[in-house]
């Protein structure tokens, strides 16, 4: 798609609002004067306001839309490039409505973590305030405006429970039995990497040791440890075994309040593994169906069946002691609005005490995407999701996080459902950055966070096994920068 920008450089605004309406385009910046199908999107600046306007040319027929905000508004620049952004995405927003686009159901808003905007808006007023005001200043739909505030409502419940020096602990285990066909996240299959196991085991725990010093130096507290993947349970079980008791020795979880470890895939999944876990004092697990229609899973590249969903669970239930989570895609190839309304009929009547309801999210290093196979229709998605959400509500679920991703089939959301008592505090901290992620493993994201406001600061490790067992003495040089954030935070 050609943009032509006018009197500003916010090319990041008018991307963004580019790619939540028209997902399969791509930003051009032409040279020279404007012409042909394009969106000019144009900013002037008055004595009382600052305006934004799009001119989009469709088809040889033309749209506008205007957008404006009070100069008296802007304060400093930091204020001026938020408020002109979000002007710039107004304009283009309602230029592309008038051309007679559909409606999103997130309307106006680009961003991953809608929540956030929402509880900025509840620090000014009550929820019913911020309800009315989120849904008229950015033309979200009523429902989708009711689960953001839900949800809020819970992070604003957890970010009160924080204190200054609680954090969170994240383990990554990249290794999965074979690569889901809608994968991006950094796996390798252990039917092509099982020699790198060993040597990648080794490496994290040299990586552990470097953040447990420096955590324990600053008397930060683990309140919650997440092992997550790929799929950890890929890990034997005396590989499990070896790596809690390295986590138990070296930091201090007597302050822990939940330890998950995703057993996503139900082909790893064993009673000597559960015992394991259990004996470490894992308290959640996820066993992930994604959908329990075997063509479905036959089409995503899943090696089991919907039987061993039922399997695995049973071996949960019969270790006991651990709440367990389901995940659940909508959007998946061949799938179909009453196949995924029998999958969420049979995973309810699971009882688990998580259920999160993914949308089916695009990413450039999947096989989907590289395969282009066929998908459910963005309108046959929302109606995945409208389901989901009626049908929990009514078996006792309330939602307590959401976020959105890019590329995300129909512009929707992923939300996490949970009986009560039973929410999951590292969803909740790392989607709202409600505090520090410490994160060890292949890939993993280190985010230091600014409780106050200030600038976080994020570390990465390499991506792939072999890269981060090659470069395991940067990253856990990397770890002193845990130690510099939290004594700038002193010093200010």
């Amino acid at each position: 798609m050609r943009l032509y920008l006018h009197g500003h450089d916010y090319k990041y605004a008018a991307e963004q609002m580019m790619l939540s309406l028209y997902p399969a385009e791509r930003p051009e910046y032409p040279d020279g004067r404007p012409e042909g199908d394009r969106v000019e999107l144009r900013l002037s600046h008055g004595t009382s306001f600052i305006t934004a306007s799009c001119k989009l040319v469709s088809n040889g027929s033309v749209y506008h839309g205007r957008s404006a905000v009070s100069a008296d508004s802007i304060t400093d620049d930091i204020s001026r490039d938020k408020l002109c952004s979000r002007i710039i995405k107004n304009a283009f927003y309602r230029a592309v409505l008038n051309s007679g686009h559909a409606k999103p159901a997130w309307g106006a808003l680009t961003g991953v973590r809608p929540g956030k905007l929402f509880c900025q808006l509840m620090e000014s007023s009550d929820s019913d305030t911020a309800l009315r005001r989120f849904i008229t200043e950015y033309d979200v739909s009523i429902e989708r405006a009711e689960l953001c505030r839900d949800t809020s409502l819970v992070t604003s419940r957890v970010r009160e429970s924080l204190g200054e020096k609680d954090v969170c602990l994240y383990v990554g285990i990249p290794f999965c039995p074979t690569r889901c066909s809608y994968c991006s996240f950094v796996s390798q299959s252990v039917e092509k990497s099982m020699k790198l196991i060993p040597p990648f085991l080794d490496a994290l725990m040299q990586e552990l040791d470097a953040a447990a010093e420096a955590v324990n130096k600053l008397g930060l507290s683990v309140i919650s440890l997440y092992m997550g993947g790929g799929t950890p349970t890929t890990l034997s079980p005396e590989q499990l075994d070896m790596l809690c008791s390295r986590l138990e020795d070296r930091f201090d979880l007597s302050r822990l309040r939940e330890y998950t470890v995703e057993a996503g895939r139900p082909d790893t999944v064993t009673e000597a593994k559960l015992r394991v876990m259990k004996s470490h004092g894992v308290d959640r697990v996820s066993v992930n169906p994604q959908t329990m229609c075997d063509g479905v899973l036959e089409a995503i590249g899943r090696r089991h069946s919907a039987r061993d969903i039922y399997d695995a669970l049973e071996k949960v239930r019969s270790v006991g002691g651990m709440a367990v989570n389901m995940d659940l895609i909508a959007g998946l190839p061949t799938d179909t609005v009453e196949g995924f309304a029998d999958t969420l009929e049979k995973v309810t009547a699971l009882k688990p005490e998580n259920i999160t309801v993914h949308t089916l999210s695009l990413k450039k290093g999947s096989r989907i995407t590289l395969e282009g196979s066929a998908l459910p229709a963005p309108a046959e998605v929302g109606r995945m999701l409208d389901i989901a959400g009626d049908k929990l509500r009514n078996n006792g679920y309330f939602p307590y996080y959401l976020y959105r991703q890019k590329f995300m089939s129909g512009g929707f959301e992923n939300v996490g459902w949970a009986k009560e008592g039973f929410i999951n505090l590292y969803n909740i901290c790392i989607m709202e950055e409600l505090c520090s992620i410490i994160a060890l493993g292949g890939g993993g994201s280190t985010k230091l966070v600014n409780r106050d406001g200030g600038r976080s600061i994020r570390l990465f490790a390499p991506k792939y096994p072999a890269e981060y067992i090659a470069g395991i003495e940067k990253t856990c040089g990397d770890k002193q920068s845990i130690i510099s954030f939290y004594k700038d935070k002193e010093i200010e």
